[in-house]
């Protein structure tokens, strides 16, 4: 392995497998503006990443077998591979050097001051609207981002100013290296939104967790900052554990406070009106404040960040309606874990009041379609007036969930004329589901 890629080499020929991800693609972004030239293999490739990388001239290789895998100076491993690759072998026989997409970037960032922002639930969101704040300040900030967002021609930059903002995900860094990503980052401010049980594929319980994030705290320096919202018990059990920087609980109007009763931002002595901002649900407004607060840390007027947040055009399938005609909604959203359902869901019935609302929920993540939830999954939904469940693993938890697409649009072709609003949510490939939902809509 490299211990230090950016002494090693000025200006290099990097090969990464798994490039298609959107953190190894954000990663190629950043790579390319450093002046290094880059090349990529992966399964397949799709829109919109195929694209970014297209345009970025990056070539593409498509599959992972020997006869087609390039010579490097170095090779980026991304985390959906392990041993039995035949790229992987083929590195390892030949003591190629190689290092993991996290480590890389966390080198290439480390004389930056680093937002990194964790958490179960709304990362992608926080860390855009962050970068929205900046960017409406006039400043330059560099960032990687696993989404879309219609602010950002891409999903990473270098940006030219000292911020860095990283969405810090807690997922593991490689088959090598099983460490979560944001331990690489070394954040000076480290934002944690909350914390749940999720990816049972790689975390055995929630104490496996908090040992990671405890991993990443012990990283800031003490003149840090860790951000986190009152109320979660599982971050209070974090911070007991051991906690050498600045804390921040936001919730009162000590520091930054947002009363959904009255419909406001309490601030600094101002009052922040949230029936101006375009975001729905106490989840997307909670990442609004976070956001507001991250930004007021490093100089940022509370005044030029609302302003930034009501100008906002949020992210990609983060209740992003994606359908509209005279009596039909579909909004597309990323919810995959009960709390992220349950909280959408209320965003979704309070915004279309009148309005009669049916949901399609998506078991992709591995901790959904394996039941590790249980019951409280399908309660999550229960304010609906009906659910589809759909489970296109290979065994399904319930019987009323649907294995097939067709079978689950032959029973929503019966219940579509009394349906005003479709609400999807999956965290995979949602394209399958909306395509011919709409198209359905369309034919009627």
């Amino acid at each position: 392995m490299v211990t230090n890629v950016t002494d090693k080499y000025l200006k290099m020929k990097i090969h990464i497998l798994g490039i298609c991800g959107t953190f190894m693609g954000g990663l190629a972004q950043i790579l390319i503006e450093k002046g290094h030239t880059v090349s990529g293999s992966d399964k397949q490739f799709y829109p919109p990443m195929s694209d970014q990388l297209d345009s970025l001239g990056v070539e593409m290789i498509e599959g992972y077998e020997e006869s087609s895998f390039p010579s490097a100076d170095l090779y980026v491993i991304g985390n959906a591979l392990s041993r039995g690759n035949p790229c992987v072998e083929y590195i390892l026989n030949n003591k190629l050097d190689y290092t993991s997409g996290p480590k890389m970037l966390g080198e290439m960032i480390r004389d930056r001051t680093v937002i990194a922002v964790s958490g179960t639930h709304g990362k992608t969101s926080t860390s855009f609207l962050i970068c929205e704040i900046f960017q409406a300040a006039g400043i330059d900030v560099g960032y990687l981002v696993g989404g879309v967002s219609d602010s950002f021609k891409n999903s990473a930059r270098l940006g030219t100013s000292d911020f860095f903002v990283i969405e810090a995900d807690e997922y593991d860094s490689a088959f090598f290296d099983k460490r979560s990503k944001f331990v690489h980052y070394h954040p000076d401010t480290f934002i944690i939104n909350n914390i749940e049980f999720d990816h049972a594929d790689i975390f055995n319980d929630l104490s496996d967790i908090l040992k990671q994030f405890h991993h990443a705290i012990r990283t800031i320096p003490a003149n840090g900052n860790i951000l986190f919202h009152n109320g979660d018990e599982n971050i209070m059990n974090l911070i007991e554990m051991g906690c050498w920087s600045n804390t921040h609980k936001l919730g009162s109007k000590e520091n930054i406070k947002l009363s959904i009763e009255e419909g406001i931002i309490h601030f600094e002595g101002q009052r922040f009106d949230l029936s101006e901002l375009p975001m729905h649900g106490r989840h997307n407004l909670n990442n609004a404040v976070m956001a507001m607060y991250a930004s007021f840390l490093h100089g940022v007027d509370p005044q030029k960040s609302f302003l930034a947040l009501k100008n906002s055009n949020g992210v990609k399938r983060r209740f992003e309606t994606i359908f509209q005609n005279n009596n039909k909604i579909v909004i597309d959203d990323f919810a995959h874990h009960p709390t992220a359902i349950s909280t959408t869901v209320e965003a979704a019935i309070n915004h279309f009041e009148s309005k009669k609302v049916i949901g399609i929920v998506e078991l992709a993540s591995n901790t959904m379609s394996r039941g590790h939830h249980g019951a409280e999954l399908y309660d999550s939904a229960s304010g609906l007036e009906q659910v589809y469940w759909l489970n296109l693993s290979s065994k399904k938890n319930q019987d009323f969930e649907y294995d097939s697409i067709n079978l689950l649009l032959e029973d929503l072709k019966k219940d579509i004329d009394s349906i005003d609003v479709i609400l999807i949510m999956s965290n995979k490939d949602s394209k399958k589901i909306s395509e011919p939902i709409i198209d359905l809509i369309k034919s009627k």
